[in-house]
This record gives C-alpha cells, sequence and structure tokens, in this order.
C-alpha cells in the first residue's frame, strides 16, 4: 500500500489561524515597546539638556545665548529636541516627537529649570 503524506487543508488553515492569531498580539506589544525606548531615549536626552544648560548657568551665572546640545543620532529620526525660553533663570527643554514616533500615546515631553517635568497627554508618571 502506498500512503499518502502530508497536511490537509483544514489543518493548514489552523495553523495559519493560530499564527495570525500570535501575530496579532505580538505586533502591537512590541510597537508599543519600542516607542515606550525612543522615549527613554528623548527623556535621557532631555536630561542631559538640562545639565549642558546648568553647566552653561554656572560659568555665565545665565542662561541667555546658551544653545542646544545635539542628542543621539538614534533619536534624531523620532523627536525634535529643543531649548526654549531662554532667560537669566529659565529655560524650558522640548522632545516633540516626529515621524514613527508621532502616534506616541504621551506626545511633546518637557523639561524646565527647576526639573518639573511633564507631557502634553498624559501624566508624568506615565510617560517619563
Amino acid at each position: 500500500m502506498n500512503k499518502q503524506q502530508g497536511f490537509t487543508l483544514v489543518e493548514l488553515m489552523i495553523t495559519v489561524v493560530i499564527v495570525s492569531i500570535l501575530a496579532a498580539i505580538a505586533i502591537p506589544s512590541y510597537t508599543n515597546q519600542v516607542k515606550r525606548t525612543r522615549r527613554s531615549m528623548a527623556a535621557g536626552c532631555l536630561q542631559a539638556q538640562a545639565q549642558y544648560l546648568e553647566r552653561w548657568r554656572t560659568s555665565k551665572m545665565t542662561y541667555v545665548a546658551a544653545t542646544a546640545q545635539p542628542c543621539t543620532t538614534e533619536i534624531q529620526p523620532y523627536y525634535t529636541v529643543s531649548v526654549s525660553g531662554l532667560t537669566a533663570g529659565a529655560f524650558t527643554a522640548t522632545a516633540v516627537p516626529i515621524g514613527a514616533q508621532a502616534s506616541d500615546k504621551c506626545g511633546t515631553l518637557t523639561l524646565n529649570e527647576k526639573g518639573l517635568r511633564a507631557s502634553s497627554l498624559l501624566t508624568v508618571s506615565e510617560c517619563w
């Protein structure tokens, strides 16, 4: 007797359904984790900006004329980091999500000279 071996159409369809369900769960979870990692990098960049500005103020006694320092190249396609509101005693560092990060649930991250953190969409505890 010659017995044929292989998969039936039903077995193949069950496998496709199982893989589809796993992908439907895994892909959004992975995407959220990647966005969270990028957000952490942006928060780190804002902290680095604040440290630079504090060193500037220590030597010049003002924040005026200070410039933003470039962050790592990994963050540049996903956030635009800028420093604004430079006065003798105040500044605001801002990270605006762009590109693939634009749909991030936290939106724009900000940090000021007092160390106050903010997010444009959610609470600080959820985003920082």
